[in-house]
């Protein structure tokens, strides 16, 4: 003990152990990315599912129909989007986007 009394005392201080207060607050938790989007999911995924085609058929009435379509079922809607400017403007895919939001995959 002789030894600790000849600590200065700011010494001392380093070897006491400090009580570091818990977190006011936890972060906060982050939103989870929606299940479909049109940036992310697959064109086919989209047309395959009954209420995200009701979506597709809601905002693009002909887009579905299109012959075409079938060589864009791997492609995202953003990615085609400059091949049908007119039909999928970034007005439309917000649209989409938003109600695709809506819709949770089944587990």
């Amino acid at each position: 003990m002789k030894f600790l009394k000849a600590l200065p005392f700011a010494a001392m201080a380093i070897l006491v152990p400090v009580a570091v207060p818990a977190a006011a607050e936890e972060p906060a938790a982050v939103a989870p990315a929606p299940a479909y989007s049109t940036s992310v999911t697959e064109i086919g995924t989209l047309l395959d599912n009954p209420q995200t085609r009701a979506v597709l058929d809601k905002h693009m009435p002909a887009f579905a129909s299109n012959p075409q379509i079938e060589m864009a079922r791997a492609m995202t809607l953003r990615q085609i989007q400059s091949f049908a400017a007119d039909m999928l403007t970034d007005e439309v895919l917000a649209k989409v986007d938003a109600d695709l939001a809506k819709i949770t995959k089944a587990g």
